[in-house]
């Protein structure tokens, strides 16, 4: 049983929800102290968090489902759950089905407006899979997928949103693409020959880490300009200058003749950055504001 738990686990790298749930506790509170003067409850955060992990795990179990013929003939990939026979479908199918079981309860025990927009949500999570199938432009679908977590967080709590809980979903949906973009710059030649479709694959690897570079420019600006939409003050000023610098170096570590670095760039950088940005915000809320 503990043996099968930690397939599962390492099945969709829960230890990578680093990622996206410092961003939805970030909407979250943020979006309470704007529009509701205050932080969110215990039992909000609580539910949020259920909601992140259920979404993420939903979209990671259909990922590896969806793509497992593709894993299967990529030498990268070949490894993983489902194609090397350690977790059947059926076993990932009922996993899909209680990840989402967690997503929509999280949602009834938040509020009315995210429980509208599940369908959005649900649809999100499927469907980005298959873009890579047809459209070089999967990265984005990725990116505003993920971004859904902060905006979901700041609905959740507020049950209304603002233009800084929009900037903050397109700056997030731009780092997002921007990474995965670096990601798959290991699997260009691949993509090419299984006609997969990526900006690695249809512009070259040189080229797409030029692209990656010009997507985050989006979030480097929408980062710096919360601090003047917002009442945040210098505590997250100095936390959003710290995620820029670790955003240059993640750009820094991987090379076009030299893609070593890529798992540095992609799983350490990137987790670090949105616990930063998290951090200070918190800090700069709680702490400096005396709440």
């Amino acid at each position: 049983m503990i043996r099968k738990m930690r397939i599962f686990l390492e099945m969709i790298k829960f230890e990578h929800s680093l990622f996206a749930l410092p961003f939805a506790f970030v909407g979250a509170i943020l979006g309470a102290v704007m529009m509701l003067d205050r932080l969110p409850t215990w039992s909000e955060i609580g539910w949020v968090t259920v909601a992140m992990v259920g979404a993420r795990s939903a979209a990671m179990g259909l990922n590896r489902l969806i793509d497992r013929a593709i894993d299967a003939r990529n030498p990268r990939t070949a490894g993983r759950a489902i194609p090397a026979g350690l977790l059947g479908i059926r076993e990932v199918v009922v996993f899909i089905i209680v990840s989402f079981a967690l997503l929509f309860l999280a949602a009834f025990r938040l509020n009315p407006l995210v429980v509208k927009l599940l369908p959005i949500a649900v649809f999100a999570l499927v469907f980005y899979h298959y873009t890579k199938r047809f459209t070089w432009l999967c990265h984005l679908f990725l990116g505003f997928t993920i971004a859904l977590g902060p905006l979901g967080g700041w609905l959740a709590v507020t049950g209304e949103a603002s233009p800084a809980a929009y900037l903050l979903y397109v700056s997030v949906a731009f780092w997002t693409a921007g990474f995965d973009i670096v990601y798959a710059c290991q699997d260009a030649e691949y993509d090419r020959e299984a006609k997969l479709h990526s900006i690695p694959a249809r512009f070259g690897v040189r080229n797409a880490l030029l692209i990656a570079r010009l997507f985050h420019i989006v979030p480097a600006f929408g980062f710096l300009t919360l601090f003047w939409m917002t009442d945040l003050s210098f505590g997250y000023l100095a936390g959003a200058l710290i995620s820029l610098g670790i955003l240059a170096y993640q750009h820094m570590l991987v090379k076009p003749e030299d893609l070593s670095r890529v798992n540095i760039a992609f799983f350490s950088m990137n987790g670090t950055l949105s616990v930063v940005l998290f951090a200070f915000t918190l800090f700069d809320l709680v702490v400096l504001r005396k709440w």
